[in-house]
């Protein structure tokens, strides 16, 4: 019946129609014309490439054995078979090295601990760690504007902040600045030794200038390890507070204004703490 044609439409009768009349699954009825014999190999859909995996494969080892020098990676591999006259995609060829083993080894780097950042840099007493970080802001007086901030690893409070037009170098040596001068009572040579500065990659962190007098202040510079701001989270949280809270609450103008109104926002953050007593110094009885 499934040949048959309706005489009314002039149409055959469809599947659906016939496997309920029969009470019949259609799945049976897929399955029993389904073709029989061994399975063919699956193929990759889409045109057909004029050179074989296998071919390619030995075109690369070929290639790389033809070269006097170890460690080429896929786009260099990828050339050398161009100019033999086989091109090929890139994503190919990688492909291809990879799974045979033939990409060039990787240097990862040196480890950087549990990945799972399931430890803490909050340390046991006050003035051992401080986070520094930077972040840029908008207003419509002035336009971009930098805020550079200092802050301690075990009382969470604002050692010195301090906001600039231009986020250089210097601008970042001066939350620093402040909070030696607070925490240590003065500013001097090895004033903070024992004090360790936990700060990222940016340009302003790895200038001489920024190194040089943190380190003439005794502290010791411990940088976070690249690409995992977790390492700097103490200060990277407070930059994402004081963002959400300060200046994306309503759009700074600039001026005077919004300064206080900044600093109203940083009162319960800042260093409240009586400072230290001057270090005598060595050379005292």
């Amino acid at each position: 019946m499934k040949g048959r044609v309706s005489p009314g439409p002039q149409r055959p009768y469809p599947l659906t129609m016939v496997c309920e009349m029969y009470r019949v699954p259609r799945s049976s009825v897929y399955a029993a014309g389904a073709p029989t014999g061994p399975p063919q190999p699956a193929r990759k859909p889409g045109p057909q490439t004029q050179h074989s995996d296998t071919e390619v494969v030995e075109a690369i080892r070929a290639a790389l054995g033809a070269c006097p020098f170890h460690g080429e990676g896929s786009r260099k591999v990828r050339a050398r078979l161009a100019h033999r006259g086989l091109h090929l995609g890139g994503k190919r060829v990688r492909r291809l090295m990879r799974a045979h083993g033939l990409l060039a080894p990787r240097r990862l780097g040196p480890p950087n601990g549990n990945p799972a950042h399931d430890g803490t840099i909050i340390t046991d007493r006050p003035d051992v760690m401080w986070g520094t970080d930077a972040t840029r802001f908008y207003t419509e007086r002035e336009g971009w504007g930098w805020f550079f901030g200092a802050i301690d690893h075990h009382l969470d409070e604002v050692v010195g902040w301090h906001t600039a037009k231009l986020g250089d170098r210097w601008a970042a040596l001066e939350p620093i600045r402040q909070g030696v001068r607070h925490a240590f009572g003065r500013f001097g040579k090895d004033v903070a030794r024992g004090l360790a500065i936990r700060c990222d990659w940016g340009p302003q962190y790895i200038a001489d200038a920024w190194i040089n007098e943190v380190k003439w202040l005794g502290c010791t510079i411990s940088p976070s390890y690249v690409s995992e701001p977790e390492c700097n989270g103490i200060a990277e949280r407070f930059m994402r507070t004081l963002k959400e809270q300060c200046i994306y609450l309503r759009e700074p103008r600039g001026g005077a204004a919004d300064h206080r109104r900044v600093h109203r926002s940083l009162q319960h953050r800042v260093a409240h703490r009586a400072p230290r007593p001057s270090d005598p110094g060595p050379g005292a009885s």
